[in-house]
């Protein structure tokens, strides 16, 4: 057994085999490269003196504020104006984490005080002329939100879209075996709207799939997968997404929508 380590050790390349004997602490000399190398991969520092805090707390808060700056400086002179030259239409007041990554030929339209989170992805294949991305008044889309836009998606008035969560209204492929492996393209039928109404919340981590309506006031529960229609005030959940209760969440008469 020993033999056959051994020859396939002298298999390794070179620095392989300078690495392996550096992690195993072959001799005293390897041991104090992997310590020395421990140190620079985790870095640790020295504990400062109390009266050192008030300053480098200063200087943490400092660091962030400056970082927001240049983000903020950033936003404002170099992505939202990018952005408003791409969309179609937009409203006041429109905020972003960071500049949608946006793939395609749809056409987007931003309602009054819209908020994007980062990493968002809108897309669109080419399969039908003049597909449409339309986001209500008041919507928040949080990070990592992926969009699939070759007919229509409709997000109405105060939306509430949470992180990782994916809408699309096709496939993005024929269902058929032959068609995809020869790419052929998709067919139109395979392609229908996806409506998000007025006041819903998508949780995060949910998928909403092609033709699918989620009704007013609806809940969709964290990785959700949902593909077939929510009635109004519903909470549902689960993969595929089932409906759980219903009437729930309605808006109370003290504070209506």
């Amino acid at each position: 057994m020993t033999f056959h380590c051994a020859d396939a050790m002298m298999n390794f390349p070179p620095m392989n085999r300078i690495l392996l004997k550096i992690k195993n602490g072959d001799t005293a000399f390897y041991r104090f490269v992997r310590t020395i190398a421990r140190y620079f991969l985790y870095p640790r520092a020295p504990i400062f003196p109390v009266f050192f805090k008030p300053v480098l707390a200063s200087l943490y808060q400092f660091h962030f504020f400056v970082i927001r700056l240049c983000r903020m400086t950033l936003t404002v002179f170099y992505r939202h104006p990018l952005l408003q030259g791409r969309c179609a239409s937009i409203g006041r007041n429109v905020s972003i984490d960071g500049l949608p990554f946006i793939n395609g030929h749809c056409e987007i339209h931003l309602g009054d005080d819209v908020w994007l989170g980062g990493n968002i992805t809108i897309q669109s294949g080419r399969f039908l002329d003049n597909p449409r991305f339309i986001v209500g008044a008041r919507c928040k889309l949080s990070w990592n939100l992926n969009v699939t836009v070759n007919q229509e998606v409709v997000i109405e008035e105060d939306v509430l879209i949470s992180y990782d969560c994916r809408i699309s209204d096709s496939d993005g492929h024929p269902r058929q075996m032959d068609l995809r492996l020869s790419n052929a393209p998709l067919d139109p039928r395979d392609i229908r709207p996806v409506r998000i109404c007025r006041g819903a919340w998508i949780g995060n981590g949910s998928h909403i799939m092609k033709g699918v309506t989620i009704g007013e006031g609806a809940i969709i529960g964290a990785n959700s997968v949902v593909i077939t229609d929510i009635p109004p005030y519903a909470l549902a959940f689960g993969n595929p997404a089932e409906i759980y209760f219903k009437n729930h969440g309605k808006p109370s008469r003290k504070t209506p929508l």
